[in-house]
Formats: structure tokens, C-alpha cells, sequence
């Protein structure tokens, strides 16, 4: 059957818009309408831009109309380069890393300074070997101000599939101690010595390794002639175990070969010293913090590294370990502003409202008090970013402590007491820790310490600050405990410096040449208050013990650097409150 044929169409009607009406007609005789207004060239061009090589020139426009144009007065708008370049985001996956342009210049130039590096050889599978397996690691690199410095990309080895007593053995690796940085700074900048920061490129490339180690061929890179062979390496990788001990021992021993010596206190300290020629450098992984005692020496040790190992020379010290370093004249300033505005926008607090204090006045919060956190993983992520923060911010010490204390059951009222450290962080993100330019030829600790203060263990929270000359340089860490010393004589009820002094300190001071009189005219004073509960221990205990060790010279009152706990004595000498003290000393726990 066939389908009937629709009829052609023959007219075609469309709807079109009404013609516009013709402009009025001006009376005869009327003047041209004319604008009084005098166009003016936009505020941010100051001056005709240059005509580029090879321009045609255009003659000016003529029309018959009198309205003034920039064409025909000669203005010409400039070209401006109001553009920004997005960030690209962290990729998920290799493939997608690949096909961004950034991340695949970084893999490429990774990939390039292993194989210059000569870290492996491709050699055939060996049979029941164990072949450790790798992935990809990206990162956003930022200067200190938060702008993007650079994409890095890194090849990492996955450690947990290495197996103990076949690919590795010993993996431990000192890294440098905070009281050792300020110590360093605080001489070098009162010497006026020069003080410079390196960074090592691909640091565990240099370590070398004592067992035999396979790998997989990084992902995107494999030999397409041999897809098969396994990476047997000739130097440590990151992820590895033992790295960070190989690339220790390595640069260790070239220094040693240079004539530094490690020293007593903190084995990631290298000193040279030669007649009047004196050298500190501090290693914490591939970071390095170096000064001298003149420019010339501090170029001549950083041209024999730079022979050694591939480094970068990154200028005056200026951001060390998340750490922004600021120098002028008359003192350093140590902040970690950065540092605090990323915690802050981790949890969710960059908006919040700042507070004075960063603890609460009233009584201690017990471990028990309140239901236990949603999320007990987060709190203690917050409260391990804490912890570094105090390396700057001694202010925080005393509240982090209290906050470090209930991390293995974590409750409400414990993160609304890290949440207030981070409101009195929003309204002090300036702070820092000053060091000022003064002679360190004195050591000084102040100590304080509650009673039996808290309510669960009733031990008593103790800290103390470390000046060399009136730089803050030592702080005990969080929990540290306290072990009693020999008693002093009955008859003066004094105690004396040398039983309170840091047991790091003295080595310290020794390894810097700086004079310690640990006896020079010191004393302690204590004081308790006229009634006092009693303790659980059974024993008559004042609430506050305070002692307050000064030199001859005048002094700013104490600065409380950080808290340790430690456990009152059960069998005191005191009758009551107003009696004699409990005759005791603390020697503090090494720095």
C-alpha cells in the first residue's frame, strides 16, 4: 500500500518586526547637536603604549557627525595582562597526572635525577625474590608568603612490603632538636655571622645501602624493551626503611672527612672550628641550616657540598621546617603564621571568633568529664599540629599539655578546650618567638609548678624556660617527668642551681664555647599558701609550690615554655602549712 503524498507547500508566511520610525526632522536652521563633554583617557594609562615593529599606521576617522571618539582624538586602549594561572589540583591517579602538562614535567624531572643518580640497574626477576612495590607522589610546594613555588613529584617505595632481615636491618636516624636550631640561630645572629639555608636535591639518593633491594619500574616509565625487568638499587630511595639512616651515614661521614665533629648534645649538629674559623651546621633530613664566622668560610663549605652531593643554595635562612624566619637588626623573629592559618582551615575554624586566653581559668577538666568525641582521630590530629606549633609559640604550652593528656579518650569537653587554643590562635596569628641580639654569655632556667594539681592522677604540673643571655631557647616537651635529686642542706632551705640545671645544657654550652657558671650567685625562693587540702597520698601538701631561680642581674619575670608532670612526694617533712617545705630537688629530664 502506498502512502498518500502530503501536498506542496505553495506560500510561506513569516512574521517579520515593523520597519523603525525615521528619526524627528530637525527645524531648519538648527546647530548640529554637539557634546560640551572633553573625553579623557582612562586614570591607568599614563602615556601612548609603543607601537610594535612593522604596525600600518590607520588614519584618524572622519566623519561628518561633530561626537568627539577616542579615534579620532587618538587614544588607544591599551592591551593588559589581567590573567591568573589556575593551580592544578592534586591528581588521583598516574593517568590523570600524565595528561596534566605541570604534573607531567615534575614526574619527567624526577624521573631524570634517578637515572643521573645511576639509583638502580634493570636486571631479570630473580626467582622468590621480594620485590618491593612503588607509587607516585604529588605536592603543592609554597613559599613562606603561601604562593605556589613549584609541582613536585616524587617516586616513593612502599616500606611495609619490605621484610626484616632480607632488604633491611637498622633504621634509625637522628633528626635535629628544636632547642638546638634556636641555639644555633641565637649565637650566630649575636656574633653577627652570615646564616644560610641549603636544600638537597633528592636527598636518599646519595645513601647507600648495605642489602640488596628490588623494586618494580615507576609507573608511566617502564622500559617498553624491557617491561619485565625488576629495579635492583645501587643507592636508597624514599620509602625505603633504612634511608633516612643511609642518607645520614653518607653525609655524616663526608663531613667528618672535612674536619666537622658531631657534637655531644645533638648528633645532628656538625661544628668545625679551626684557630679563629668556627662553622655550625644543622641537618634535619635534606634541609640544612649552615653559618660561619665570615662569608668567605661559609662559600668555601658550601662549594665542597656542593661537589658531593647535588644542593641548592636557597640564600639567607629565611622558612626552615615550616618555620618563617625573619631578621633584621636587632633581633630574629621565629613565627609559623603559615603554619597556624593552615590548622585552622583544616577544622574548620578560619572564621572564628578570636579569644584572649588560651585556656580556660576555671578548675581542670577531668579524663572523664562529658561523652566521648565523634571522631577521636581529628582531635588528635589537631592536637599533634599543636604540639609543633609550640616551637614558636611557648604562649600555647601550658593549654597543649592539658589537651596531650586525654588523647587515648578524647570527649567533648577536651576538644572544646583545643578548639579555645585555636580562637586565642586566630586573634594571635602575628606572634612569635623573638630573639633578641644580646652577649649569650649566661644560662638561665626559671621554674614553676603547681601542687598535687591534677584532679586524676593528683600529680603536679611542673615547667620551665631555658634563656641563653635573654633568647628563650629550651622548653621541656609535654609529659616529661621529673626525677628526685639529692636534698639540700636542712639549714638554708635553698635549692641549689646546679641541681636544676638541664642535663642537655651543659653540653650544649660546652659545644658552643659559651661560659657556664652554674653556681654564679643563684638562689631559690619558695613560697606555699596558709591552707592547703589534703591530698590523696594522705599528706598535708601545699597547692602551690613555687620556685623562682634568679641571677645577680635583673631579669623579666618567668615565661612558662612548656609542662611536665611530675609525682608529689608521699613522705613529706611538713608539720603544716606554714611549716618547713618538703626538702627535695628535681633534676630536669634531658633537653
Amino acid at each position: 500500500m502506498i502512502a498518500p503524498q502530503k501536498p506542496p507547500i505553495i506560500h510561506v508566511y513569516s512574521r517579520r518586526a515593523p520597519a523603525p520610525a525615521p528619526p524627528p526632522e530637525r527645524p531648519a536652521g538648527a546647530p548640529p547637536r554637539r557634546s560640551s563633554m572633553v573625553p579623557s583617557p582612562p586614570r591607568y594609562v599614563k602615556s601612548d603604549p609603543p607601537v610594535p615593529a612593522g604596525a600600518v599606521s590607520i588614519p584618524p576617522v572622519a566623519n561628518s557627525h561633530g561626537m568627539a571618539t577616542r579615534g579620532k582624538t587618538g587614544y588607544r586602549q591599551p592591551r593588559l595582562a589581567l590573567h591568573t594561572e589556575a593551580l592544578s589540583p592534586l591528581p588521583r591517579s598516574c593517568r590523570d597526572a600524565l595528561a596534566d602538562p605541570h604534573w607531567r614535567q615534575a614526574m619527567e624531572d624526577e624521573y631524570a635525577a634517578l637515572q643521573d643518580n645511576h639509583t638502580w640497574d634493570l636486571v631479570p626477576r630473580p626467582t622468590k625474590a621480594n620485590v618491593v612495590t612503588g607509587k607516585w607522589i604529588f605536592k603543592h610546594k609554597f613559599h613562606a608568603d603561601g604562593s605556589l613555588e613549584r609541582y613536585k613529584a616524587r617516586w616513593v617505595l612502599r616500606g611495609f612490603t619490605q621484610r626484616p632481615g632480607v632488604d633491611y636491618d637498622e633504621t634509625f636516624s637522628p633528626v635535629v632538636k628544636p632547642a638546638t636550631v634556636q641555639t644555633v640561630i641565637t649565637v650566630a645572629h649575636s656574633r653577627d655571622w652570615p646564616i644560610h639555608q641549603l636544600d638537597v636535591k633528592n636527598a636518599f639518593l646519595h645513601g647507600t645501602l648495605s642489602e640488596t633491594v628490588y623494586c618494580s619500574q615507576p609507573t608511566g616509565f617502564a622500559d617498553p624493551a624491557l617491561p619485565d625487568h625488576v629495579c635492583r638499587f645501587n643507592n636508597s630511595l624514599y620509602g625505603l626503611k633504612q634511608a633516612p639512616r643511609a642518607w645520614y651515614s653518607r653525609f655524616a661521614s663526608f663531613l667528618i672527612s672535612l674536619g666537622f665533629t658531631e657534637a655531644k648534645s645533638d648528633t645532628s649538629l656538625f661544628i668545625f672550628s679551626r684557630g679563629t674559623e668556627t662553622v655550625y651546621l644543622l641537618l634535619y633530613v635534606d634541609d640544612i641550616v649552615l653559618t660561619a664566622s665570615s662569608q668567605q668560610l661559609l662559600h668555601r663549605v658550601i662549594a665542597a657540598l656542593k661537589k658531593e652531593f647535588a644542593m641548592k643554595d636557597l640564600g639567607p635562612l629565611h622558612h626552615f621546617l615550616g618555620v618563617a624566619v625573619q631578621r633584621h637588626r636587632d633581633s630574629v623573629l621565629l613565627s609559623q603564621r603559615q603554619y597556624t592559618l593552615d590548622i585552622l582551615a583544616r577544622h574548620g575554624m578560619s572564621d572564628c571568633k578570636p579569644c584572649s586566653t588560651p585556656v580556660d581559668t576555671c578548675a581542670k577538666v577531668p579524663a572523664d568529664a562529658g561523652p566521648s568525641v565523634a571522631d577521636p582521630t581529628a582531635y588528635r590530629s589537631l592536637v599533634g599540629a599543636l604540639q609543633y606549633l609550640t616551637f614558636t609559640r611557648p604562649d600555647i604550652a601550658y593549654a597543649v599539655q592539658q589537651v596531650c593528656l586525654h588523647m587515648h579518650d578524647p570527649r567533648e569537653t577536651h576538644l572544646v578546650a583545643a578548639k579555645r587554643i585555636l580562637r586565642y590562635l586566630q586573634g594571635t596569628l602575628s606572634h612569635g618567638l623573638v630573639i633578641p641580639r644580646t652577649a649569650p654569655t649566661q644560662l638561665r632556667v626559671y621554674t614553676d609548678a603547681d601542687w598535687a594539681g591534677c584532679p586524676d592522677t593528683r600529680r603536679s604540673t611542673s615547667g620551665y624556660a631555658v634563656f641563653l643571655g635573654d633568647s628563650l631557647v629550651s622548653g621541656p616537651p609535654s609529659g616529661s617527668p621529673l626525677s628526685p635529686g639529692p636534698a639540700p642542706r636542712q639549714s638554708t632551705g635553698l635549692l641549689p642551681t646546679a641541681s636544676l640545671k638541664p642535663l642537655g645544657c651543659g653540653n650544649c654550652s660546652r659545644n658552643f664555647t659559651i661560659p657556664w657558671t652554674p653556681h654564679a650567685s643563684s638562689t631559690a625562693t619558695m613560697s606555699a599558701p596558709a591552707t592547703s587540702p589534703p591530698t590523696p597520698f594522705n599528706i598535708s601538701a601545699p597547692s602551690t609550690w613555687k620556685s623562682t631561680f634568679t641571677s645577680s642581674v635583673n631579669v623579666s619575670p618567668w615565661v612558662q615554655s612548656g609542662f611536665f608532670m611530675c609525682p608529689p612526694r608521699r613522705n613529706s617533712p611538713m608539720s603544716s602549712p606554714r611549716g618547713s617545705l618538703p626538702l627535695s630537688s628535681w633534676i630536669f629530664a634531658p633537653v
